[in-house]
């Protein structure tokens, strides 16, 4: 993926003289390796915790499936895209877990490299139990776990600005970068839409799927810009606000809609605090 990220890059930088942004490229490499490494040192975390959970939940299992059939690698593909579809949507919509997928959308720019910008506390926040239900349903960790790292190397190719919509057909079933451009689009006709991963089925369903406009081509990045190159900034510059507003909580409820609100109720919260001080 890397060297597939760096073709990308040279070809782009060509066509657009010199246009393609470099450093971010550098700083989602680095988080990538930053990444890797963090989860190499907290593999004793994930012993300690994660392990032994997955495994009493697969010990309190409901049913035994095992890999020997279409039927179990199908129900797995359709259990881990649902489970996926409301793990991204959370992340949205849910602060607490946007605190780490901030950084899989503050490129400014679309390209391969955004892929692997995904952030370092992933492993802290608990998403691991978005797919937790799978394993109560029957099917071992090691199982679930394989079909996930699937799924995200699919969303690989996604990430670009050059591939055109294809075949209607496709489009209607699966994920595609011009459905993904739209997902990482920080125009408000754009938020919090497109979280499928392999297949956008379940966006139609529960209503949250929105279609690529040719007269509105997609702003990427943040709503509000990320400037920086900085790893360690880009890394931990939303647990930095989310820190930030929990001191100036005033109140239980403000303090859980630090943690729980969509990330868009910081600026009512803001705005609340500012009220307050004029006052």
């Amino acid at each position: 993926m890397f060297a597939i990220a760096v073709i990308e890059g040279v070809v782009l930088s060509r066509k657009t003289h010199g246009a393609y942004d470099w450093r971010a490229f550098a700083a989602s490499m680095f988080d990538a390796v930053g990444r890797q490494l963090i989860n190499t040192f907290a593999a004793g975390a994930g012993l300690i915790i994660a392990i032994p959970l997955l495994d009493w939940i697969y010990t309190h299992r409901l049913f035994t499936i095992t890999m020997d059939s279409a039927w179990a690698f199908g129900l797995l593909f359709i259990g881990v895209e649902f489970c996926y579809y409301w793990y991204h949507r959370s992340a949205h919509r849910v602060r607490w877990f946007w605190a780490t997928h901030a950084v899989h959308h503050s490129p400014n720019q679309l390209t391969l490299a955004t892929a692997v910008r995904l952030g370092w506390t992933g492993k802290i926040t608990g998403t691991t139990l978005f797919f937790a239900p799978l394993v109560w349903l029957g099917f071992t960790p090691l199982s679930v776990s394989a079909a996930l790292a699937v799924n995200l190397l699919y969303q690989f190719w996604l990430h670009t600005t050059w591939i055109p919509k294809l075949v209607p057909w496709f489009e209607w079933v699966f994920n595609t970068p011009s459905h993904h451009r739209v997902h990482h689009g920080s125009n408000p006709e754009y938020l919090d839409c497109n979280y499928g991963g392999v297949v956008i089925i379940f966006d139609r369903i529960f209503g949250s799927f929105v279609q690529e406009r040719v007269e509105l081509p997609p702003t990427y990045g943040l709503t509000t810009p990320l400037r920086t190159s900085n790893p360690l900034f880009i890394a931990f510059h939303e647990w930095i606000n989310l820190a930030r507003d929990l001191l100036d909580a005033r109140s239980t409820g403000d303090v859980y809609r630090a943690l729980f609100a969509p990330p868009s109720a910081r600026d009512d919260f803001k705005l609340k605090q500012d009220r307050a001080k004029v006052r």
